[in-house]
């Protein structure tokens, strides 16, 4: 099975942290994020991953190829093309079968057993809604995600997705994100399915959940 790490963010919200280095590379263990992505997906099982780099994408190519990790694969972004339109640009490689898509820039525990073996369109992984999201962004029902005025889960970033349903957007203008342009139109067609976490599970977006996923770091050892 293939993975995608989504990694051609700005981290605007992390300035001025992120002027000289991307969010990816921000380090909350003794390496930087990206790299527990990558160990958490090889532990999984996952042989082959996909990453787009935009801002300051060489640092990352950088990193993980000094790391001497194999078959990871990066795909360049001019700018960044938004969550949708990376994947719409990655998808002559993306294969026919599902993958796993997963971000870059969150201190996670969540076990990818949660994710189903196949799905015809995606599977995501939801969380307790995070202080900075109390709104949430989506609700199950039986299995099926749902949306409502006020939702009890947020989405992890950790979904498994089957290419076909990229398709009807393949000639999309970018950047365009995934979750409101190619999710929800397939949530309304009840076709998104989801599971819910309870491990660890941390946003690195900003100054202070950076410093909480440290704090926490910190506490488990």
């Amino acid at each position: 099975m293939r993975a995608m790490i989504l990694a051609a963010g700005q981290g605007k919200r992390l300035r001025p942290l992120t002027n000289k280095i991307p969010k990816p590379l921000i380090e909350v263990t003794n390496q930087p994020i990206i790299l527990d992505v990558i160990g958490r997906l090889r532990d999984f099982g996952i042989d082959e991953i996909l990453i787009n780099v935009s801002y300051l994408g060489d640092q990352i190519i950088s990193c993980i190829e000094t790391s001497g990790i194999k078959n990871i694969h990066f795909i360049k972004e001019s700018f960044p093309y938004g969550t949708g339109g990376a994947l719409i640009n990655a998808f002559s490689r993306l294969g026919n079968d599902p993958f796993i898509l997963c971000n870059a820039d969150i201190h996670a525990e969540i076990d990818f057993n949660l994710l189903p073996d196949f799905t015809d369109a995606a599977h995501i992984i939801g969380v307790e809604n995070p202080s900075h999201n109390i709104s949430g962004d989506f609700c199950l029902s039986d299995g099926i995600v749902t949306l409502n005025s006020v939702n009890e889960l947020t989405w992890s970033g950790i979904s498994l997705i089957h290419p076909q349903i990229l398709e009807p957007f393949l000639n999309n203008k970018i950047p365009f994100d995934i979750w409101n342009v190619i999710f929800k139109p397939n949530i309304k067609k009840q076709l998104l399915t989801g599971s819910t976490s309870t491990d660890l599970w941390v946003d690195i977006g900003t100054p202070e959940t950076l410093e909480l996923a440290r704090k926490l770091v910190k506490e488990e050892n």
